[in-house]
């Protein structure tokens, strides 16, 4: 990635040669067994149009309209520009029932829980699937990042034949905060270890992410942050142990990156309970202990 603008990971400058692509495996598609041999040979799939455009542009549409009427996108809503404020707080009754709300949208839904995403988990797993209720929904403004975890310590109390898909809502460039992958983490067996087991629910004292400075991380281990410029229709997947996070939102137009993230198992499986049902308990404040939840203006959580 010779040609990448500035980029920069909770504030820390990533010089290029930490800096790497992901594997494209569009070409591996509808080929199971050949999704599944690079699912553990790179830890990731990344998979670009994946999914229905239209689609995922209707559901970037309806979050923003949404977002837009309580003051956090300025107009028009379709640019997804950050107005750096917000009304949300003031202007709806529930701030968990909103975010849910947002979440649960049906246009959403349609990406996330249906049609092409069901068709190509089904192919991983060569099974019939099942995909957690609870989505996490992501609007990562200008300065947010994520921090760098394992999805494991969040979601361990059923099988462990689960993989994450991460969507994004549109559009994604480099600077604009995507998700990045550290290349080789599933293979890192003394850090695994450290967190195999982690329930954040239980030990609430533990923080659940491995670390706020990946930088620091990719140098010590000589390895990489791989991302890449996004678009609507892509998917990445990956399984419980492959550390990930974001890179930081450095756009210069101040564009807010709209992504989500759902969780896919076999249906046989054991299923973790807190993130299925009608109203799932999450956390243990359903969708208004999520970050998300928070007005646009807050600071941000690292559970």
């Amino acid at each position: 990635m010779n040609d990448t603008p500035s980029l920069s990971a909770h504030g820390i400058p990533i010089e290029p040669e930490f800096v790497g692509p992901l594997r494209d495996s569009a070409a591996a598609c509808n080929d199971g067994t050949e999704l599944r041999r690079r699912l553990k040979e790179d830890g990731y799939l990344y998979v670009p149009g994946a999914l229905d455009v239209n689609a995922v542009r209707a559901a970037r549409g309806a979050i923003l309209e949404r977002l837009a009427f309580v003051g956090e996108i300025s107009d028009p809503h379709q640019g997804a520009v950050s107005s750096g404020e917000s009304k949300r707080a003031e202007m709806v009754e529930s701030l968990g029932e909103f975010w849910q709300s947002l979440c649960e949208h049906p246009k959403l839904r349609a990406v996330t829980h249906r049609g092409a995403i069901q068709d190509l988990m089904r192919r991983i797993f060569d099974a019939d699937t099942r995909s957690f209720d609870f989505l996490w929904l992501r609007a990562m403004h200008p300065g947010r990042a994520s921090a760098y975890h394992f999805d494991h310590v969040y979601m361990n109390r059923g099988t462990d034949k689960l993989l994450t898909v991460w969507t994004p809502l549109g559009d994604v460039a480099l600077d604009e905060g995507p998700l990045a992958i550290v290349e080789g983490s599933h293979t890192w067996e003394d850090l695994i270890e450290e967190y195999r087991g982690l329930d954040v629910d239980q030990e609430k004292s533990r923080p659940g992410h491995v670390t706020l400075d990946p930088v620091g991380l990719v140098k010590e281990r000589n390895t990489r942050l791989l991302s890449a410029h996004f678009r609507a229709g892509d998917v990445v997947i990956m399984p419980m142990f492959t550390l990930h996070g974001s890179l930081d939102n450095r756009s210069a137009s101040k564009r807010v990156r709209l992504s989500a993230d759902t969780r896919h198992q076999p249906a046989n499986e054991p299923i973790d309970e807190r993130w299925v049902g009608v109203n799932p308990i999450g956390h243990g404040g359903g969708y208004g202990s999520m970050s998300g939840a928070q007005p646009a203006v807050a600071d941000p959580l690292f559970r």
